[in-house]
């Protein structure tokens, strides 16, 4: 497999188009050692909810292929659509070609124009990151049961509503509602399965995309890894499912006119993993 063969190239994967074979036509994704996080006193801190490189750790790429390969062999169990065809090493699987969920310029282009790229669907059991520095009013770690929006993916993420993607003809109200339907679905099984090993997703992140073969059908597509999860302990949750002890493990702060929150449980991908693997 050479570069020529190269369809895309992201923070944690590459995808390559395989030209022979018995999966001729396919897919095949490798995944990388890149982590993401933010660099804190000039050390790398690792954390899947920010969207920055900041180095490597050996074998990662292995691990997350599978933990991937867990995670859709079960959604394959319960009927849940996704790319995945199977796994043929430590780090690479065969997937279904699909094209992520984007739009084209509108023609004619015009100075600065760009086209929507692949579109990112969060979900999120509680507040926390990027929602609660957005909505600061509520509580931290409240429960917005799997609440889901819309990200460009790129250099710098932004929110998008799903009104504006109906709008723009981006998708269309039934593609949508089926998206977020979809994401939800995924989200109750992951976060099930967290559950039943004590612990608890706080949120996490997919990439939907249309089959190219069939109908278009929308599917879960990239990956369910560590890189997508933020995890923790010491869950105790209220009647209405909000986090009692929020007070010991959010930690906000104003400065600046900058907001910042942190999860002082949240658990390492390492400390996971292996309860899957």
């Amino acid at each position: 497999m050479t570069n020529e063969n190269l369809v895309y190239s992201g923070k944690s994967k590459d995808v390559f188009t395989i030209a022979e074979g018995p999966h001729a036509g396919k897919y095949r994704l490798v995944f990388k050692d890149d982590a993401t996080g933010y660099m804190e006193n000039g050390k790398p801190v690792f954390d899947p909810g920010y969207d920055t490189v900041v180095g490597q750790i050996s074998g990662k790429g292995a691990i997350a292929c599978r933990f991937a390969t867990h995670f859709f062999k079960l959604l394959q169990a319960r009927n849940v659509p996704s790319h995945y065809i199977e796994t043929i090493s430590e780090n690479e699987m065969i997937v279904e070609p699909a094209d992520p969920l984007s739009m084209a310029v509108e023609s004619p282009s015009f100075p600065g124009s760009a086209p929507l790229l692949n579109l990112e669907f969060t979900w999120r059991n509680n507040a926390t990151g990027s929602f609660w520095r957005r909505y600061p009013f509520v509580r931290p770690c409240r429960n917005v049961h799997k609440v889901v929006e819309v990200w460009t993916k790129g250099d710098v993420d932004v929110l998008i509503t799903l009104e504006a993607l109906a709008e723009t003809g981006a998708m269309s109200k039934d593609e949508i509602a089926q998206s977020v339907e979809l994401v939800q679905s995924i989200a109750q099984i992951v976060s099930q399965e967290f559950a039943a090993n004590d612990l608890h997703v706080i949120d996490g992140k997919f990439e939907l995309g249309r089959l190219k073969q069939g109908d278009g059908k929308i599917v879960i597509i990239d990956e369910i890894s560590p890189d997508v999860l933020r995890v923790c302990k010491g869950y105790i949750p209220d009647d209405s499912g909000n986090c009692a002890a929020y007070q010991q493990c959010a930690i906000t702060s104003l400065f600046d006119g900058k907001r910042t929150i942190k999860n002082r449980n949240q658990v390492p991908a390492a400390d996971f993993m292996n309860i899957f693997l």
